[in-house]
């Protein structure tokens, strides 16, 4: 089942651009909490503490125990913004999960093994979804799910119908591509260019081409005036 991780936070009173830009400039994130019959409520929280987080896996699947004021509650990333330029977080959006509550999910698609079509044929394998979306209890909730792919061959592909998570009900499209293993790319090798030789007519004379010499066209212009 997917990990739980602990995170703590700060209630917050004070909303708008201003306040948010001046708790950024402390190392702090400004982020908001909700729920199916739960009021929103405003958040602090440790950039840097966040930064660890997300650099150790964590991902909006994953389940954190979040602690404000003393009280813990499991929540979820819902959803995450960043300065358009820098990357930097900006605002976190937490949605809290309840135990017997149906939630939707994305879970990252894990492949196990070596294709037999890349092992043997020189193929590549191209994996087209790197994520499923499901449906399913917050315990339930897999870290990942796994496909083995040892046995595809040159052309041969794996969708979204051939995974098995128990306990989960599969949102995404069952007829969508996992992966599929490629041919070796083939480079062409181009011929070199056929030279056309003119053949000279059997029995021609070639042509010969001679500037007379200056003494022969001096010698001519004597006789003449002779």
């Amino acid at each position: 089942m997917i990990k739980t991780v602990s995170l703590a936070a700060e209630s917050r009173s004070e909303q708008g651009k201003g306040p948010a830009r001046q708790m950024r400039m402390k190392g702090r994130i400004p982020a908001v909490i909700y729920g199916r019959g739960r009021k929103s409520q405003s958040l602090s929280l440790s950039a840097f503490d966040i930064d660890l987080l997300l650099k150790g896996g964590v991902t909006t699947s994953t389940i954190i125990e979040l602690a404000v004021a003393g009280k813990s509650e499991n929540v979820m990333i819902r959803e995450i913004q960043r300065h358009p330029v820098d990357q930097n977080i900006q605002h976190l959006d937490f949605y809290a999960v309840r135990a017997g509550e149906t939630i939707t999910v994305d879970v990252a698609i894990h492949l196990d093994g070596i294709p037999s079509g890349v092992r043997n044929a020189g193929g590549t394998l191209d994996q087209v979804l790197r994520e499923v979306t499901l449906s399913v209890l917050p315990r339930n909730i897999p870290e990942r799910v796994s496909l083995d792919v040892t046995d595809l061959e040159i052309g041969q592909s794996l969708h979204v119908r051939d995974l098995v998570i128990e306990n989960a009900k599969v949102l995404t499209d069952i007829d969508k591509t996992l992966c599929t293993v490629i041919a070796p790319r083939v480079e062409e090798v181009e011929e070199p260019a056929e030279v056309e030789i003119e053949e000279e007519e059997e029995g021609a004379e070639p042509e010969l081409i001679r500037k007379p010499k200056a003494d022969d066209e001096a010698g001519e212009g004597s006789e003449a005036d002779g």
